[in-house]
């Protein structure tokens, strides 16, 4: 009799497993999942689906993310895309890195498909694009809140800027903060390109900011050069104040890096896992336990993306049915009438695709980020 009620069961879970995944809206995360910039692409990934999991677990909307890689590069995201909407995602959290959405937002925006990118921060991606909404700062407001940030509590009054003058990222944030650093008066005393060509040697560009008095560097920069710049400094008793951005998230977990050289490192994030609230804790708790490492800004962006999206899914009235060009639509109308509180801060949206709400600086210690009070 026990077997009997045992196969019963079994067969009601998978019967109701079957039945969530034909009634889950399948959303679509784009992201370098393999190659250097890897750690963005997996945490938006399980940031997703960690999110994905507890809303359709609340027995409400149900959602089931499929992710595919793009390397970071524009042309294999458009091939993920096709790829993902051959596989029925309608709704895309989409793209991790600013080149590749930059080329993906290009053809949803034809093909009217909507995207919300968790971590594409190029001013460009969102510009004359009504179905493109994103979760993070775009780059020209890190830059601004940096300058500000930087100013307000009195970090330094000499400043340098160490940038990558190849990318659209790095050179979008040095801009915007070159030009809020001269609105405030804060000194740039000296500024120093590199390129992804020339990215391994920075002795010249430390030489220039120790040379010039620097008490801090702002480097608008990925972790991986900005990895090496830390470690070529200390190689020459440098030790100013450096201060990153988004990009610099996900240091701490470069394999090989000595954490002690990013001792009192700041960063200015919207995220700090070891901040107090029941939400965070709870985030922290369940990534840790699947990943066996602590979940960056990346990974929190996309888990507030997804409950964004779950919010505007539920507000329009989007089902597994609704076709991706009427669900498209239905978003564009919905998503600046929502407000949600989630890992990243309370959230709104204008019709731009902009999001609005508070970015917070984290600062290393001990090999940890912690927020800074």
């Amino acid at each position: 009799m026990k077997k009997i009620l045992v196969a019963a069961l079994a067969l009601v879970l998978v019967m109701t497993a079957s039945f969530a995944a034909a009634d889950a809206i399948k959303i679509g995360v784009i992201g370098p999942l393999t190659g250097p910039y890897a750690q963005y692409g997996l945490a938006v990934e399980y940031g997703a689906k960690i999110a994905a999991e507890e809303i359709s677990a609340k027995g409400g909307v149900q959602l089931e993310v499929l992710a595919e890689d793009d390397q970071g590069d524009g042309e294999l995201g458009v091939n993920a895309y096709n790829k993902l909407l051959d596989d029925g995602v309608t709704i895309m959290l989409s793209t991790v890195t600013s080149g590749s959405c930059a080329a993906v937002s290009d053809v949803a925006y034809e093909e009217r498909v909507f995207m919300l990118t968790p971590s594409g921060s190029a001013d460009s991606i969102t510009q004359g694009k009504d179905n493109m909404f994103r979760v993070c700062f775009k780059d020209s407001a890190q830059g601004l809140a940096s300058a500000q940030y930087i100013v307000d509590k009195g970090l330094a009054t000499k400043v340098g800027v160490i940038y990558n003058n190849a990318q659209d990222y790095s050179m979008g944030i040095y801009q915007s903060f070159k030009t809020k650093a001269a609105e405030l008066g804060l000194e740039i005393v000296a500024e120093a390109a590199f390129s992804d060509d020339t990215n391994a040697d920075f002795s010249v560009q430390i030489a220039k900011m120790k040379d010039a008095g620097a008490e801090l560097v702002f480097l608008p920069i990925y972790y991986t050069p900005a990895s090496m710049i830390l470690q070529q400094a200390n190689a020459v008793d440098y030790a100013p104040v450096f201060f990153g951005v988004d990009g610099m998230d996900g240091i701490l977990g470069l394999e090989g890096f000595d954490k002690s050289l990013a001792e009192g490192v700041m960063l200015l994030t919207p995220f700090s896992a070891d901040a107090e609230d029941e939400l965070t804790k709870n985030f922290v708790a369940t990534y840790t336990a699947a990943h066996g490492d602590i979940p960056n800004q990346f990974a929190a962006d996309a888990y507030d993306g997804i409950y964004a999206l779950a919010a505007a899914i539920e507000a329009a009235g989007i089902t597994a049915d609704t076709s991706a060009e009427d669900a498209c639509e239905m978003l564009i109308s919905v998503f600046p009438t929502i407000e949600i509180t989630g890992l990243t801060g309370t959230m709104r949206w204008d019709a731009s695709g902009e999001v609005d709400k508070t970015p917070t600086a984290v600062v290393i210690t001990d090999g940890v980020y912690v927020g800074v009070k």
